[in-house]
């Protein structure tokens, strides 16, 4: 059989670069083309394979039509897995959303632009920070939950975007794989005031990167079939790695030789609130397609960790005895960083992200400062039990998805505080009228508010530019009963809170936004 030619994004990155080693397993049936960037680092990086005949590599940006089309043009699959991410989207927002919607339309735009669009097979990589903070007790989602992107997360904006363009797109083949936090050896390398951003007590279901590369080879399989296109599905690496942020610091410090959370960090020093995370209520579906899963022991993988990185990361196994010492230095002053430490917010009284964060300073200052005062919560990992919320989308979810009706749609909106303007359905990918309970009419297909639980574009807290920064989930909560449902069990009512970036304008290190 004649091999399949691969269009790669992001082959520098961590999941690109471990799906381009995947891919390499399978040299007898994959060609592959990269889009990279000449650097220093990328040029290092695969200069073993500048004459490497499965392997053509462009030079050039994602942000240029003209490269992306000159690598989309005979292939057979695109998957794109490149774009900016945190940290570096924290500090250059506005660049991240017009970077990776960029990309988006770029890649589409390519798509079309052959002669037969229809022969090519798209798989976008979005994020599960695309439904934001979902701790307990709605700590079991699926797709279709409601957007809900947490404030100040301008990584989780542009792919939002992003991934409507890919789904609105009208191309024939095309799938939105969520991705979660990975793991991968150099994860015990970020040390960055944002590895505070996490609550003590919030969930997520991790994948290892040797899982999400294996699911970018099998993806390509001959076996996938044609229902598995124009859906949305959650990357997991199944019920064992389903952990609560504690565990997954106890088991990364574990691995480093450091010992317990406990001795390196203060609990006041996490966030409550207003990151992202959720068990996969959902996450056996995607395996179901495409076999990627190894099942490796949590804790086993979390020990090789320590394989995977530069020989002088191995002498942290010293690093015991002196975790007072690194937690009353490093630590003590990467959570007081300015801009992004949370211990800067609490003493410069930032309150904009205190509410964020923490809901009030009251809450922070009801925070134990020492853990043996602190409430660890564990909740069930089993998908089948008592404490499972699944969420109400609105619509009859028994029917044959392609079946519904005119009258589904309108209950639909209506559960969203809106209406269902259109008389007629083509199909369930095709766009219709809505309108929001604000007023705003908009375009936008059945398959992308239902299967991917999107809603009216104008309320997003920014566009494709990077323009605005705007959230004000209190007030959407009150007029949409579906987003409250991810809303108020963790927002007391009545708070109306409002948030933009304007508090941080001029200061140093932060994109001029």
């Amino acid at each position: 059989m004649a091999k399949k030619t691969v269009f790669l994004t992001g082959a520098s990155g961590t999941m690109g670069y471990q799906s381009f080693k995947e891919f390499m397993k399978h040299r007898d049936k994959y060609n592959l083309v990269l889009l990279l960037r000449k650097s220093e680092k990328n040029e290092k990086m695969f200069k073993d394979y500048l004459n490497d005949p499965c392997v053509k590599i462009v030079w050039g940006d994602l942000a240029n039509y003209e490269d992306v089309l000159k690598c989309v043009t005979g292939a057979d699959y695109v998957l794109h897995v490149g774009g900016m991410v945190s940290p570096s989207a924290d500090y250059y927002p506005t660049k991240t959303i017009r970077t990776n919607t960029t990309a988006a339309r770029n890649i589409v735009d390519a798509v079309k632009a052959q002669s037969n669009p229809d022969a090519i097979k798209v798989v976008y990589i979005g994020t599960v920070a695309e439904t934001g903070d979902r701790n307990e007790p709605i700590h079991w989602g699926r797709t279709g939950d409601p957007i809900k992107i947490s404030i100040y997360d301008h990584y989780a904006i542009s792919k939002v975007i992003a991934e409507s363009i890919f789904a609105e797109s009208g191309l024939k083949y095309w799938v939105s794989l969520r991705q979660s936090g990975i793991l991968y050896g150099d994860i015990l390398k970020n040390i960055d005031p944002i590895m505070f951003h996490v609550p003590i007590n919030g969930v997520l279901e991790w994948a290892t990167v040797e899982d999400s590369g294996r699911l970018m080879v099998n993806v390509c399989g001959d076996d996938i079939p044609e229902e598995f296109w124009r859906r949305f599905y959650n990357i997991g690496s199944g019920e064992q790695y389903r952990l609560t942020n504690y565990e997954f610091e106890e088991f990364l410090l574990g691995a480093l030789g450091i010992g317990s959370t406990k001795k390196l960090f203060n609990p006041n020093w996490f966030i409550l609130q207003n990151f992202h995370g959720q068990w996969y209520y959902d996450g056996d579906i995607l395996e179901k397609y495409c076999h990627f899963r190894a099942n490796v022991p949590v804790a086993e993988y979390f020990k090789g960790l320590l394989d995977t990185v530069a020989p002088y990361y191995k002498l942290a196994f010293l690093a015991k005895p002196f975790a007072p010492i690194l937690k009353n230095t490093l630590m003590k002053s990467l959570c007081n960083q300015e801009i992004y430490g949370t211990m800067w917010w609490i003493k410069n009284r930032i309150p904009e992200r205190i509410s964020a964060y923490y809901g009030s300073e009251a809450a922070w200052k009801a925070i134990p400062e020492t853990w043996d005062k602190f409430d660890i919560h564990n909740p069930s990992k089993k998908s089948d039990s008592s404490e499972v919320v699944v969420l109400d989308h609105g619509y009859d979810e028994s029917k044959d998805f392609n079946t519904l009706t005119i009258e589904d749609l309108k209950k639909a909106a209506a559960f969203r505080g809106g209406e269902c303007l259109a008389e007629e359905i083509v199909d369930v990918y095709t766009p219709v009228k809505w309108k929001c309970a604000h007023g705003h009419e908009f375009m936008m297909s059945p398959n992308l508010v239902l299967r991917g639980g999107h809603w009216c574009p104008q309320e997003l807290p920014s566009d494709s530019e990077g323009k605005k920064f705007h959230w004000a989930y209190d007030e959407e909560a009150r007029v949409n009963p579906f987003f409250n449902q991810v809303w108020a069990p963790l927002h007391p009512a009545g708070e109306n809170n409002v948030y933009d970036e304007t508090i941080f304008r001029g200061f140093s290190g932060f994109e001029n936004i």
